[in-house]
C-alpha cells in the first residue's frame, strides 16, 4: 500500500496541479515582465528589439532614484511608527489583557473588515482643509485658517498608510509573545530579575522574530502601495508604483515600466531574503 501512495505516478498527479498553477499565474506573467523590460517604444508602438536601454534610463535618470528613495524613506517611517505602536499593544494584549484579551484583539483587526479605499477616503476627509481635523483646531482656535499641509503631503501618506498596514504588523508580533512559555518569566522573576530586565532579556529576543516579520510585512506592503499616495500624497507624496501605473497607463511605456517592476521586485525580494535569514538566526538563538 505504501509503495502505491508514494509511487513516481502519485507523486507526479499530487506536484502536477500547484506547478502547472505556479507555472501559468506567477512564473509565465514574470517572464512576460522580463521580456517587456528589454523591448522599447517608437512612435507610441512596442517594438519587440532586445535591448537594456530601459534599465540604462533607470540608472541615467535621477527622477526615478529619489521618488524609489522617498518611497523607500515613506515605508521606513511607516514601519517604525507601525512596530511603535503595534509591539507594546500585542505586549499588553498578551501578558496584561486577561479576560479582555478576545474582545480587544477584535477590535484591533477588525480595520482589516473595512474596504481599504473607505479609510483611505476618510482620512482625507479628516485631514482635508474643510475637514474634521482642521474644523476643531480652528474652533478650538489654535488656528485662524485652514492647515493645508496636512493633506497632499508625505505626512499624509505616512499617516494613511500606518493606519492600513498597522494590523499586519501586530499579528506575526502577537503571535510570536502568545507563543513564549509563562513559566520563564516566572522563571527570571524567581531568579532576582526585575519585570524590565525580564522584559529585555527573556520576552524581547523571543519576541524578535515576530517582530522582524511584522517590519517585513509593512515595509513591503508600504513600498507597493500606490492607491493611498494617489488619493492623498498629492505630487511631494508620489510613490514608485504610481510611477509604475503612470507608465502602464496614460504614458504607454510598458517596457519602463516593466523595468522599473522587476528592479522593486528584486529589492523587495532582497528584503525578504535578509528577513527570513536574520529570523531564522534569532529563532535559533
Amino acid at each position: 500500500m505504501s509503495e502505491t501512495i508514494y509511487s513516481r505516478a502519485y507523486k507526479l498527479l499530487v506536484t502536477a496541479p500547484p506547478l502547472a498553477w505556479v507555472t501559468v499565474f506567477l512564473i509565465a506573467p514574470y517572464a512576460f515582465l522580463f521580456c517587456f523590460s528589454l523591448w522599447t517604444v517608437e512612435s507610441q508602438t512596442i517594438v519587440h528589439r532586445w535591448n537594456l536601454n530601459n534599465y540604462r534610463q533607470l540608472i541615467q535618470n535621477p527622477v526615478y532614484l529619489q521618488v524609489l528613495l522617498r518611497s523607500m524613506r515613506i515605508a521606513g517611517m511607516v514601519t517604525l511608527i507601525s512596530l511603535s505602536l503595534s509591539f507594546p499593544l500585542a505586549y499588553f494584549l498578551s501578558f496584561y489583557a486577561s479576560a479582555r484579551k478576545e474582545l480587544l484583539y477584535q477590535l484591533v483587526i477588525i480595520p482589516l473588515w473595512v474596504s481599504y479605499l473607505v479609510r483611505a477616503y476618510a482620512w482625507k476627509t479628516i485631514l482635508g482643509t474643510e475637514g474634521v481635523l482642521n474644523t476643531l483646531l480652528m474652533y478650538t482656535g489654535v488656528v485662524n485658517h485652514p492647515v493645508s499641509f496636512l493633506l497632499y503631503s508625505p505626512f499624509a501618506v505616512v499617516l494613511t498608510l500606518t493606519h492600513i498596514y498597522t494590523p499586519f504588523a501586530f499579528l506575526p508580533i502577537y503571535a510570536s509573545l502568545e507563543h513564549i512559555p509563562r513559566n520563564l518569566m516566572e522563571a527570571s522573576q524567581d531568579l532576582g530579575a526585575s519585570r524590565m530586565r525580564a522584559f529585555w532579556t527573556v520576552i524581547f529576543p523571543l519576541a524578535l522574530p515576530g517582530a522582524l516579520a511584522g517590519a517585513t510585512f509593512a515595509f513591503v506592503l508600504s513600498l507597493g502601495d500606490f492607491l493611498s499616495p494617489l488619493l492623498i500624497g498629492g505630487p511631494s507624496g508620489i510613490m514608485i508604483s504610481n510611477v509604475v501605473v503612470s507608465l502602464f497607463g496614460a504614458a504607454y511605456n510598458w517596457p519602463l515600466g516593466a523595468a522599473i517592476s522587476l528592479c522593486m521586485l528584486l529589492l523587495v525580494v532582497l528584503l525578504l531574503a535578509a528577513s527570513e535569514r536574520i529570523e531564522k538566526k534569532l529563532s535559533f538563538r
